[in-house]
Parts: C-alpha cells; structure tokens; sequence
C-alpha cells in the first residue's frame, strides 16, 4: 500500500487530531467512557485486576500497575506543569505584579471559595481531608473547551484562564506538598534536598544541561518517593532547575506523550469505577454534594468576587475584551476539575469506595460545568471578532 495513501487515510487526521486543542479533552471524555464500560461489563474482573497488576521491581519502588502510573508516569504531567509555572513566572503572563494581580486574586478565590463550602459542610467528619478535591481545575481540559466555543470565548478570555489554571495547579501542588503526605522519612527528604540543590547550582553555574541533569532527576524522584511527600511532586521540583532557554524544548519533547499517553493511561486506570446499583443516591449524598457545589458553586463565586474586590480596590482591572458576563462563564470552566481533582481525592481517601464515589461526584460536576459553560457562552455572550485559537 503506498505510503501517501496511508498519509492521507491515517496519518494525516491523526496529526491534526493531535495539534487540535480540544484534542485533550474529547480523549479524556472517551477515555472516562471507555473505563466506565470495562468496569461494568463482563470484562470488568480482568480489566480492575490488570490494573492492580504487582509490579515487583523494587521494595522502594511502586508495586502496582496503578501506582506507577500515579506516582511514576504522573510526575512527568507535574514536570511538565511545573514547566509551565516556571515560564510564566519567569516571562509570561506571571511575571509581574502588574499582569498577574487579577489572574492570582483569581485563582485564589477559586481555591477558597470550594474549599470553604466543602468545609462548611464536612467539618469534623470523616470526610473532612477531602476539602482539597474541588480545589483543582484541569487546565488542559478547560482550555480544549473553551476552544470548542469558538469566537464567544476571546482570545483574552483564554490567556486569562491559563494563566489562572496555572496558579490553580501550583495551589494544588502545594496542598499536596503539604497536607497529603505521610509519614516522612527524614534520610530520604534530605537526600532529596540535597540533590535539589545540586540541580540548581548545575542551573546557577550555567552548566551544560544534559544526561546527567536527567539521573539526577531521577534520583530526585526516588528519595522523594520514598520520603513519603507525593512521588509527583518531584517532578516540579526538577521543572524549576530547568534553564530557562531549555523550557520550550523539553515541553515540546513531553507534550504528546503526557497529553496523549501519560494522561489517557491516568483516566483509564483511575475510572475504572463499580457503578453501585443505588449510585443516584451516592451522588446527592453529602460526600458527593460537598465536591460538586465546591466545583459548580465555589469555583465561579470564588473566582468573581475576588477578582471584583480587586477592581473595586483598583489592585487590577478587567483585560481589555472582557466583561463580567466572560468572567461568570470562566468561572464555569474552571469549575472542570477532572485530572488533578480525581488525583487529589486518590491521595485524600483510603478505601476504595469513598474514592469512587469522589471520582464520580468530580465526574459529574465536570461534566455539569462543560455544559453550564457551552449555554452560558451561546446565549449570554456574543460572538467576537477576533481569530480564534486553534
């Protein structure tokens, strides 16, 4: 067969499917589909004990197929967002006080505000730690959505919601430093520490970044996934030893392989959910209720009213393009929690049910916001006038 047929049948819509910015999230949605199916099907014996697969490589590595996707596969996702960070904050839309007042206040509401009407409702409870879960907006599969609206999202509107996503999962990262780890292992954090520092005077020193930088990486994620902080979080840390002039090199090099390997494997390992036969009363319980409003309700709430505080202070005003009405429908697409909000609740919960049932409630609301967030930009704003991001 010759190959410019296979270009142009296979190859072709497969490039451009690839380079497509909703790409992200019509994966992640068949993905979640797809596991959902598997694990309420005939298959489903098979497909949960695949997933739960030992893995005997090591008493200090992972053990399971699904541990090293979340704690080995998913640092490379946190690498590549802590290059994001990094970038901003070094030259993007972050990198002065000036430019990033709005997209900060923000994100910070939109931290506060689910985090509060999850504690509001679970304080005290069981369910408590759980506050960090409608915290998190998925930043890939907001933008493929805001890119499925066309002209009534503006360009502006994106940049702006990058921007916020990225502090958003900065925020995350954060929380997951600091209130879902274990234990510690003191020897094995002050490894890490130490080769930290080392990666960073290799950085300051202007030294030849290359194979060595990687196994020290390597190493890196090693001790501090045997410190008992988040394995992932290494891969952040790693981000911001980077040069600055090998940031868009290296992102290029991972973006496919996290976005259309890295993240796909993460849905259909952590979806793989029993649906229980009386699911529609799980999802109106006060678990799933606690996520859900955080996402639908503290997201956007949080999000207006700080970043209205901080025009009605003068500290910041609206981007040129912009009305309040975008901000509401902004809102909404941060409320898209999925990727990070589905982590957070594997680190946040033990037993298995109380994690289906968070996974499903973020499911739920995630799906609730893209189509809140599709209406209110059809029928509430107007189309503009400006090119629109591919």
């Amino acid at each position: 067969m010759p190959f410019g047929f296979l270009k142009k049948t296979f190859l072709s819509p497969l490039l451009e499917f690839i380079h497509d910015s909703r790409a992200i999230g019509i994966l992640i949605l068949v993905n979640t589909v797809l596991s959902l199916l598997l694990a309420n099907t005939g298959w489903s014996e098979s497909y949960i004990a695949l997933i739960n697969q030992e893995v005997h490589l090591g008493s200090q590595l992972p053990h399971t197929v699904l541990h090293w996707i979340n704690d080995g596969l998913m640092a490379l996702f946190f690498f590549m967002a802590g290059m994001e960070i990094k970038r901003e904050l070094k030259v993007g839309e972050l990198a002065s006080l000036k430019k990033s007042i709005m997209p900060v206040m923000g994100a910070i509401g939109g931290m506060l505000g689910p985090a509060l009407i999850f504690v509001s409702i679970h304080a005290g409870s069981d369910y408590a730690n759980g506050w960090g879960i409608p915290m998190a907006t998925d930043i890939a599969f907001s933008l493929g959505v805001a890119s499925l609206l066309g002209s009534r999202a503006p360009i502006v509107l994106k940049i702006f919601l990058t921007a916020l996503a990225i502090i958003d999962d900065l925020g995350a990262i954060m929380a997951i430093a600091l209130f879902y780890t274990s234990t510690l292992n003191m020897a094995y954090l002050f490894a890490g520490l130490l080769i930290f520092m080392l990666l960073t005077l290799l950085n300051y020193l202007k030294v030849r970044f290359g194979v060595l930088n990687f196994l020290l990486g390597i190493g890196l994620w090693f001790c501090i996934f045997n410190s008992g902080i988040h394995a992932t979080i290494a891969g952040v840390l790693f981000a911001f030893t980077i040069p600055l002039h090998k940031l868009s090199s290296i992102e290029h090099a991972i973006h496919n392989y996290v976005n259309f390997l890295i993240i796909p494997l993460f849905v259909l390992a952590n979806t793989a959910i029993v649906i229980p036969s009386g699911i529609a009363a799980q999802l109106v319980s006060p678990l799933s209720l606690g996520i859900m409003l955080g996402l639908l309700l503290g997201k956007p709430a949080g999000i207006l009213f700080f970043c209205w505080i901080t025009v009605k202070l003068k500290l910041g005003e609206l981007a040129k393009g912009l009305t309040w009405k975008h901000m509401f429908g902004l809102g909404l697409l941060a409320a898209i929690g999925f990727t990070m909000s589905i982590f957070i609740a594997m680190l946040a919960f033990k037993d298995s049910f109380t994690q289906d049932i968070s996974k499903m409630a973020v499911m739920t609301a995630s799906v609730t916001a893209i189509i809140a967030a599709w209406v209110w930009f059809k029928f509430f704003t107007k189309p503009g006038k400006e090119k629109v991001l591919a």
